[in-house]
């Protein structure tokens, strides 16, 4: 079961106050990015975010469990957390801030121009 539209709208605005925040389509599920930092999966209309120590220590009875099959575990968060914007918003600054800053991207080449066929 993919997310709906709605679920996703729920989750920016819990996470709102959590400064440049944003979700974005990947392989039918969600990537929830604050500040270009990917910290949480959001896969199902669940929330799974990228465990690290900060995180760990504003909600350390977070169950791990991976967000879909195969992939690394992630602290799934509960309805009650979620529903708690206040304590989410804090999840995600911590979580962004001991992230490290994605590395920039190279830029594609640029593709030749097509030459026209003069036959």
């Amino acid at each position: 079961m993919a997310c709906t539209k709605s679920f996703i709208g729920y989750v920016l605005d819990q996470v709102a106050a959590a400064g440049d925040v944003r979700a974005r389509a990947m392989f039918g599920e969600y990537a929830l990015y604050c500040d270009n930092k990917v910290v949480a999966l959001i896969c199902d209309d669940r929330v799974f975010l990228k465990p690290t120590p900060a995180g760990r220590a504003l909600y350390p009875d977070a169950e791990d469990v991976p967000a879909y099959p195969g992939a690394k575990l992630h602290m799934a968060v509960s309805e009650d957390v979620l529903d708690d914007g206040e304590r989410m918003t804090r999840l995600i600054v911590a979580t962004a801030g001991a992230l490290p800053t994605p590395k920039p991207k190279r830029p594609r080449k640029a593709k030749k121009p097509s030459t026209p066929d003069l036959r």
